[in-house]
């Protein structure tokens, strides 16, 4: 039997008018069948919703975040993407599939407390997330209610091979004691195939994606593979493709193209392929992506916390691009709020050119973090509150202080509101956030084992510390001085420096 719901007595944004009238929602099945004027029909035996004195807006999607990483938020302070990744082993390595899943579990709670309903998990393990272990990451997507999608990151050529000349400029010492091998392609490939075929979750909720993690760190038979995949089990890819100038230069020195360039080449582009940060693309990387249909994940949080520089987001959507806004993993924005991701996008756009007619508008902003997410992921029936979509609905309290008093709504849900108005929170028309908290999670218990799972982590990573600060100068050096030669783009906020 459908199970019908209506909700009254709130007010419904509609960001392209900047208004929010009062509106009543029907919803059946998790589907929203009707939305009308207040006291509008319903059928007998529908629950009633009272959003009385709430703003009511789509879910808010996470297009790029890595749930692996929450048991180490606020963990460094000053580094860059290649410090982050050389230092793997000291956050990364040794989790047990239930550390897995905590830490996962964890950044889901974070992210639908705030607003979000859906998120982009580029997830990883080492040398290679197993089958099993995704299970798990997905079973903390639903467990937490929300949707997601999983792309386990994939890699063959090690990060210290990657960037040409890196790794012969590490301490001897230090040469020893890193693995810098090749990974095996073909059970990768393998590998990420049987967790397409034996998928046991929900697909309506949690899917599972293809992320061959970086162009660098794959060779062309992986990039083929996971493309050939991704379109014979009908899903969706993501990479992180030109986020650092270190990436740009490295690619040029390598292949003599750029890494949009290269993906293009080898069949990665298309309407299922999304870039992760895509700071340091030029026009004809942008115009091969909006030929092809493809997005980009704007993360500018990530982008400002790691130095990467700031990406050209209105040169993006003026050449096509389909644009979506993400937070990125624990590790490098130490939060998962969206609406601090939307504030940060608006406002890094500011400070490109003083043209504010070229600066990206509240509406722009919030229809990325909406339907251009909704796009990236695949998940085409999010994003946007209207009739045969579904009911992922964020209900703001207008009597919070963020909403005293009201004035332009999406400026409001843009600039003023930072996930503390954040009332209920419902997925497919079930309340996932009741009052401000997530209604099936203990906290308490929460924090208890994730404190134990760090403190076990932190234990058998000892040596991934040690070595990640022994390589952290020479790596370093090295990346500055690849950023410090000259480059057709600047997306840095000041010069190079001597």
């Amino acid at each position: 039997m459908a199970k019908a719901l209506i909700i009254r007595g709130g007010k419904l944004l509609d960001a392209a008018s900047r208004s929010a009238p009062l509106f009543d929602v029907l919803v059946i099945d998790g589907i929203i069948t009707a939305i009308g004027a207040p006291g509008m029909p319903a059928p007998a035996d529908a629950e009633t919703f009272d959003a009385s004195n709430t703003l009511m807006h789509a879910g808010l999607v996470n297009g790029h975040t890595h749930g692996s990483t929450n048991f180490s938020k606020a963990t460094h302070d000053r580094w860059t993407l290649e410090l982050l990744l050389s230092g793997a082993g000291e956050w990364a390595y040794n989790q047990t599939l239930e550390q897995k899943y905590l830490n996962t579990y964890i950044g889901a709670v974070e992210m639908v407390q705030k607003g979000c309903t859906t998120a982009y998990d580029l997830t990883f393990g080492f040398p290679l997330a197993t089958p099993e272990e995704l299970f798990a990451i997905g079973r903390a997507y639903v467990d937490a209610g929300m949707r997601a999608v999983i792309a386990p990151m994939l890699q063959d050529v090690s990060f210290y091979k990657a960037i040409p000349g890196l790794y012969d400029a590490l301490p001897a010492a230090q040469k020893a004691e890193i693995d810098a091998s090749d990974g095996d392609t073909g059970f990768i490939l393998k590998s990420m195939e049987r967790a397409l075929r034996e998928w046991p979750h929900d697909r309506s909720q949690v899917r599972l994606g293809i992320a061959p993690t970086i162009p660098l760190h794959c060779s062309d038979e992986l990039t083929r593979g996971c493309a050939r995949l991704a379109a014979e089990y009908g899903t969706v890819l993501q990479s992180h493709v030109a986020e650092s100038k270190v990436q740009a230069v490295a690619a040029l020195q390598r292949w003599g193209k750029s890494l949009t360039a290269h993906f293009d080449d080898l069949g990665m582009l298309g309407p299922n392929f999304t870039v992760a940060h895509g700071v340091w693309l030029d026009d004809d990387d942008m115009r091969r992506l909006a030929a092809t249909g493809s997005s980009v994940s704007h993360n500018p949080g990530s982008n400002m916390r790691l130095g990467a520089g700031i990406a050209d987001s209105r040169r993006m959507l003026e050449l096509g691009v389909n644009l979506a806004i993400g937070t990125d993993g624990a590790m490098c924005a130490d939060n998962q709020n969206m609406y601090e991701a939307m504030r940060y996008a608006s406002m890094v756009s500011n400070v490109r050119t003083p043209d504010y007619t070229t600066w990206l508008s509240s509406v722009e902003v919030f229809t990325a973090a909406t339907a251009g997410g909704a796009r990236a992921t695949g998940f085409d029936q999010a994003g946007v509150l209207a009739t045969g979509r579904l009911a992922d609905i964020v209900f703001l309290d207008l009597h919070s202080i963020n909403w005293i008093p009201q004035n332009d709504p999406v400026n409001q849900v843009v600039l003023t509101e930072d996930a503390t108005g954040v009332r209920h929170v419902m997925v497919g028309g079930k309340v996932v956030v009741t009052d401000g908290r997530h209604a099936a999670c203990d906290y308490v218990a929460l924090a208890r084992q994730a404190e134990a799972a760090r403190a076990q982590i932190a234990a058998v990573n000892a040596h991934g510390k040690y070595l990640a600060e022994a390589v952290e100068r020479a790596v370093g050096s090295f990346c500055i001085g690849l950023c410090r030669q000259p480059h057709h783009l600047h997306r840095y906020g000041g010069p190079l420096g001597a």
